[in-house]
């Protein structure tokens, strides 16, 4: 009697199989990116947050940021409470990626004459439209216990 290689047996002892959904194809994901990284743009550099939300945002918005409510007028409100206390910010994107339905950026938000920051977003999107956002936001230290940046 021939004996199986292992592999054959573990194979063929195995029920159940796990698979990952199927991502985007690598155009959708550029897409993806062109997208958020527009709708960052308008909003905080071309101070066009109502213009961004109509043209980027889903039909519902989900907000992770505990300052900010969901929806569309929770972006807007969020946003404009923002520029007011700080008219100038400008937003450096700096590093952009995707996999998935989701879109991770890099930004160095910084006011003139004021702090900057590392802000982290995700954003999820559902047929070209963002419609879930997370984000965390640290201030940029004067002094590390390294050489690198933190951008």
């Amino acid at each position: 009697m021939k004996s199986l290689p292992l592999l054959a047996v573990l194979a063929a002892s195995c029920t159940q199989r796990t698979t990952l959904p199927a991502s985007p194809h690598p155009p959708e994901l550029e897409q993806n990116k062109r997208t958020v990284v527009a709708f960052y743009t308008r909003t905080f550099n071309d101070k066009d947050a109502e213009g961004a939300a109509a043209a980027y945002l889903g039909s519902r918005y989900i907000q992770h940021n505990p300052l900010a409510a969901d929806g569309v007028e929770g972006f807007l409100a969020f946003v404009h409470a923002s520029q007011a206390r700080a008219p100038q910010l400008h937003a450096e994107i700096t590093r952009v990626g995707a996999e998935g339905d989701l879109v991770f950026m890099q930004t160095r938000m910084t006011i003139p004459g004021g702090v900057t920051r590392s802000v982290m977003d995700i954003f999820r999107l559902e047929a070209g439209k963002i419609v879930e956002h997370w984000d965390t936001i640290q201030v940029v230290p004067e002094t590390s216990a390294n050489h690198n940046t933190m951008f």
